[in-house]
């Protein structure tokens, strides 16, 4: 006789959960704000074959955004598109729903679970971000919607900004890193901004505002 096992229910775990078990508030005024945003559902789209004007067409329609096609983010309330190379975006937006109007126009893989996202702003973010970015950050050279697949800290990310144009906090920067590099990333990320103050929030909104 086969004896039948207890079924077992795996709780779920964010990305950052196992490195950030709390806010931390920082002791002086936070020059660098660090927010890890959960439940944000992240697809990797490609583009078939001659149909980016169609998918185009599709994604103004559906989501009122305009498709980039060079290394930039767009977003809105609801969705957001980052550029991820020729051809190809990441779409990430408030749950993972059904994108069988979107598998018409596209090849599209979910990546929900395979990156950790992070949201930087404060005065001296780009202070913290040029001791291990490999790019220029400076607004002359990557500007509010820009968007970049480069390296911090010898870690792949994708990096793109966007400034509040009525906020206070400056320059705005949003992360993903790969999530079986979080531990690294976040090892770098906090050690850089620790001598401006720094203040660690975690969102469980899991919106798309890029904003």
């Amino acid at each position: 006789m086969v004896e039948l096992l207890p079924q077992t229910t795996w709780p779920r775990r964010g990305a950052w959960a196992d490195l950030i078990e709390r806010p931390v508030a920082a002791a002086r005024p936070a020059g660098v704000n660090m927010t890890a945003r959960e439940n944000l559902a992240i697809a990797s789209i490609l583009a078939q074959r001659g149909g980016e004007a169609a998918l185009s067409t599709f994604v103004k329609t559906r989501y009122g955004l305009e498709l980039p096609m060079t290394p930039r983010a767009v977003g809105g309330a609801a969705q957001a598109l980052i550029w991820a190379g020729p051809g190809r975006w990441l779409l990430l937006g408030e749950q993972r729903q059904d994108r069988a109007e979107l598998s018409k126009f596209t090849a599209i893989s979910d990546q929900s679970d395979g990156w950790a996202a992070l949201r930087l702003d404060g005065p001296n973010v780009q202070d913290m971000l040029a001791k291990g970015c490999m790019i220029d950050l400076h607004p002359a050279a990557f500007p509010s919607g820009a968007a970049a697949m480069t390296s911090i800290a010898h870690i792949g990310v994708h990096l793109w900004r966007m400034d509040e144009a009525l906020g206070e906090s400056g320059a705005i920067f949003h992360i993903l890193v790969a999530r079986s590099m979080t531990a690294s990333f976040w090892s770098w990320a906090y050690a850089s901004a620790a001598e401006f103050g720094c203040n660690v929030a975690i969102s469980h909104e899991g919106s798309s505002r890029i904003r």
